[in-house]
């Protein structure tokens, strides 16, 4: 099979979908690999070392496109990459369709096997392509939370740790899963008094059982996120529903409760966001205020640290990328259940029940694979 893997084109994303590791692993098994130049520059991989390991370099997107019979990219395609759709073509990237109708629509309409990573489900329910990096957005939430509360950055100026004698700030967490974990276990380490609100019983069990005295957890409804927004210096949005849009857990109305400058950070921005007041913002212009309050909600935020982040996500997706090259779309769904499930679209059919839930249209099953 020919794999392409061109440049990310998306603000300030630095991130590329294959290492040249990847590249090897594909080679060996017989592929050929098409990256585009300069792919990996961002992530301190470089096209020698591509071309080392079995890479044949291009100079534009259009021809790793066109050439190609799987792409697998990092992020979801922007309206100029629409063009390059075609019903032949597999797409192995994040999507996150739910908030995107366009893309939804472009990708239905040419016909182009969509498979998104978010949306690779286990039989456990863990989503094995989303972990690594709500690891590292859970993390880096806190640590540009803990930024922009600084007075000339924007916020309340409140210390995220506190000194001697004065009291550290109060870190809001709403839900409690990877992102939530990961973001309480930085802000904890940094000293501040930590609140995780989640709704599932055994798991608020198991983040008290495993995270320090300073957090706390706390049943998640309307009343207890009132009750501590006013007190809570940064609040961390961390509400996913895998493959739809996540819910507006914080209105509008509930940022007058809180004091003026303090730090919202919605990590769940992929999704919708799950505070009223989100808009998607970037690297290159990451925050704005809505009600006196300082909200940081860029849709790319593992692409800050690209090194890090194109690790850890190549780590994970390179079996399902072989699996893709060595068996074909059809018979690697069929044998495994997990990436079945990260098919949104197939050959003209919205396959993904959550997305055809938030965009109110209709979905189909893909008979060939049952």
């Amino acid at each position: 099979m020919i794999v392409g893997c061109p440049k990310e084109i998306k603000n300030n994303e630095n991130r590329v979908g294959l290492t040249p590791g990847g590249v090897w692993a594909l080679a060996q098994a017989g592929h050929t690999v098409l990256v585009e130049k300069g792919a990996g520059i961002g992530s301190h991989f470089y096209d020698e070392e591509y071309q080392g390991q079995g890479a044949e370099m291009v100079s534009a997107a259009s021809e790793v496109w066109s050439r190609s019979e799987l792409v697998v990219k990092v992020k979801e395609p922007l309206p100029s990459e629409y063009q390059f759709f075609r019903d032949d073509l597999v797409l192995f990237t994040y999507l996150h369709l739910a908030p995107v109708p366009d893309l939804t629509k472009a990708l239905l309409d040419s016909g182009i096997v969509g498979i998104a990573y978010e949306t690779v489900q286990l039989t456990n329910g863990e989503l094995p392509l989303l972990v690594p990096m709500s690891e590292v957005a859970g993390r880096m939430a806190v640590t540009v939370g803990a930024f922009y509360m600084g007075y000339p950055n924007g916020g309340g100026g409140r210390l995220i740790g506190g000194v001697p004698g004065v009291a550290p700030a109060e870190v809001l967490i709403v839900g409690g899963g990877i992102v939530g974990l990961n973001a309480a276990k930085m802000a904890a380490g940094l000293g501040a008094r930590v609140t995780i609100l989640d709704v599932n019983a055994d798991r608020m069990k198991y983040l008290d059982d495993v995270l320090p005295k300073n957090c706390v957890t706390v049943h998640s409804d309307r009343y207890a996120i009132e009750r501590h927004l006013p007190c809570s210096d940064l609040v961390v949005g961390a509400v996913l529903v895998p493959g739809t849009v996540a819910p507006k857990l914080v209105t509008r109305d509930m940022l007058k409760l809180m004091q003026p400058r303090s730090v919202l950070v919605d990590v769940a921005v992929d999704q919708g966001g799950c505070f009223e007041t989100t808009h998607a913002t970037s690297h290159q212009d990451p925050v704005y205020y809505e009600e006196g309050i300082l909200h940081y909600a860029v849709a790319n935020m593992p692409g800050a640290y690209p090194r890090t982040s194109t690790l850890a996500l190549t780590n994970v997706t390179l079996k399902y990328v072989l699996d893709l090259a060595n068996k074909g779309a059809v018979q690697a769904a069929k044998d495994d259940k997990a990436l079945r499930l990260g098919i949104n679209t197939w050959h003209g059919k919205l396959t993904c029940m959550g997305v055809a839930q938030s965009q109110g249209v209709a979905w189909q099953d893909i008979p060939e694979l049952s």
